[in-house]
């Protein structure tokens, strides 16, 4: 079936759009490349039943053509990270809110057949339960979860009003290669690693306690892929590694020098996904360890040599804003 991936340059979007070549599926690939990188896509590229088209998805008129002949879309285009939601929460609306409706929106008019979303497990905040099931309360803490779990809404409210067969994905803390090194949240490992190949410390916020449902970006794919493939309908499901490890514990992995900075507010001391859904109705399980995905980012360490680095003093100051902006609750 014919497959459009928005937020296909990304660092997951890339991935699942290897994965679908290589079982034959033809894939539309969009992406506005604010993130995203071609390269992620080099192999794609060479790969027949691929093409690319560079869009933005607030641009409803602009996504007319590249939808034309879908029968699947997988919506992973948005925008992440913490901090600048909360300096720029209006853009933040616009791509993760407005976008999604005008992806749905094109991919009603194309007639698509199915519509996997890309939701965020930070619409939990600080939960109760761990691990966290789909069911827990949603109360998200700052505008980038807030507008991930808007677009859910709209995309499980379209789901029902306009009998489109969709799916929501609740992704948590996703690593592996081709991760961003931008960004004081999220992007924990390839931040880490620029660090590590320049020398500099790893920069752990708090005690470094803090446990993380670090899932491998392969079994994301993995997931989506499944999710595609399917005919479940209306259901949202949490996509974990079936564990939650510490921070310390991944900088033992990584090795090297540490340098502690003041907890954030708004962050949960742990992430940890209740993943017995999934397992069940699409028969997923997680595959890679926290051991062996960290092994893996470090046998591919110079793929972040020319990236940028969050140095302990500019995320300090992101951190700085944080406070200022939130105030010195949940701390």
């Amino acid at each position: 079936m014919k497959t459009l991936v928005t937020g296909a340059a990304g660092f997951i979007g890339s991935h699942l759009v290897d994965r679908l070549l290589a079982s034959g599926t033809e894939v539309v690939a969009i992406d506005d490349l604010s993130s995203g990188r071609l390269s992620n896509l080099k192999a794609a590229e060479a790969t027949p039943g691929f093409r690319f088209h560079k869009v933005d998805i607030r641009d409803a008129a602009a996504l007319t053509a590249p939808f034309e002949g879908v029968e699947r879309v997988i919506h992973l285009a948005g925008r992440a990270d913490i901090v600048p939601s909360i300096e720029d929460p209006r853009t933040y609306f616009e791509v993760n809110v407005q976008g999604t409706l005008n992806v749905l929106e094109a991919a009603r008019s194309a007639g698509a057949r199915r519509f996997i979303y890309a939701a965020s497990s930070s619409c939990y905040g600080i939960p109760a339960v761990y691990p966290t099931p789909e069911d827990a309360p949603v109360a998200p803490e700052y505008p980038y979860a807030l507008t991930k779990r808007m677009g859910e809404e709209l995309v499980l409210h379209w789901g029902r009003v306009f009998d489109l067969p969709v799916l929501s994905l609740r992704l948590f803390n996703v690593y592996g290669p081709r991760s961003r090194t931008t960004g004081a949240y999220g992007a924990v490992f390839g931040v880490f690693l620029a660090q590590k190949l320049k020398g500099m410390p790893l920069t752990v916020v708090g005690d470094g306690e803090q446990t993380r449902d670090f899932t491998y970006v392969t079994d994301v794919a993995r997931a989506f892929a499944l999710a595609a493939d399917s005919t479940l309908r209306d259901e949202v499901m949490n996509v974990g590694s079936g564990g939650h490890y510490s921070v310390n514990r991944l900088t033992e992995l990584l090795g090297g020098d540490r340098v502690h900075i003041p907890k954030r507010p708004g962050e949960p001391d742990c992430t940890f996904a209740d993943t017995a859904k999934i397992c069940r109705m699409l028969g997923w399980q997680p595959e890679i360890t926290l051991e062996q995905g960290v092994a893996a980012m470090l046998r591919c360490i110079d793929d972040w040599r020319d990236a940028p680095v969050w140095t302990p003093q500019s995320i300090a100051e992101a951190t700085k804003v944080w406070f200022e902006q939130l105030g010195e609750r949940n701390v």
